[in-house]
């Protein structure tokens, strides 16, 4: 794979560039699955006219690195990459892409689901949403939680403001 394999930007990324970084110079690669997070219009039922996404610098790639470490001890992935974007966000934008090769479908489909799960409950972003009805940040959900828990992780972060 060419180039970091963390990467949290404000600019937005194309999908097709990076799904050939993840096969570059690898004949082993059999299947590339990837997940593709867009920001929505509505969130708890009322409308989001945008999202503001903040992160610590430095701790949240370091957070994201020991992930996708975590993803090559589970499954047998020859690579992986999440981008993550921050800052002012629209609807329909791309937030997140996670992007797993291996040699077959079911490891990489699996270690792309394991990443995201993890993601969305352990990396250190906060979400702020504007509504009509003002500013408001984004707590973790329960489901969140209960999605890490199938992979063997604890977590506790539902409820907790100014998490995913």
């Amino acid at each position: 794979m060419s180039g970091p394999r963390v990467r949290i930007q404000t600019e937005d990324f194309d999908l097709g560039v990076e799904v050939a970084a993840l096969r570059a110079g690898d004949a082993g690669v059999g299947a590339v699955a990837v997940f593709v997070g867009t920001v929505r219009d509505r969130n708890e039922g009322q409308g989001v006219s945008c999202m503001e996404l903040e992160h610590y610098p430095g701790m949240t790639e370091k957070a994201i690195e020991a992930m996708i470490d975590e993803a090559h001890r589970r499954f047998d992935i020859r690579a992986a990459r999440v981008i993550h974007r921050v800052g002012l966000l629209q609807p329909q934008d791309q937030i997140v892409y996670v992007g797993v090769s291996s040699a077959h479908r079911g490891e990489a489909f699996q270690a792309c689901e394991f990443l995201m799960d993890y993601l969305k409950t352990q990396a250190p972003f906060w979400k702020k949403e504007t509504t009509p009805a003002g500013s408001r940040w984004v707590d973790a959900r329960v489901s969140d939680d209960e999605a890490l828990r199938r992979w063997g992780i604890e977590a506790a972060n539902a409820g907790t403001t100014g998490s995913r």
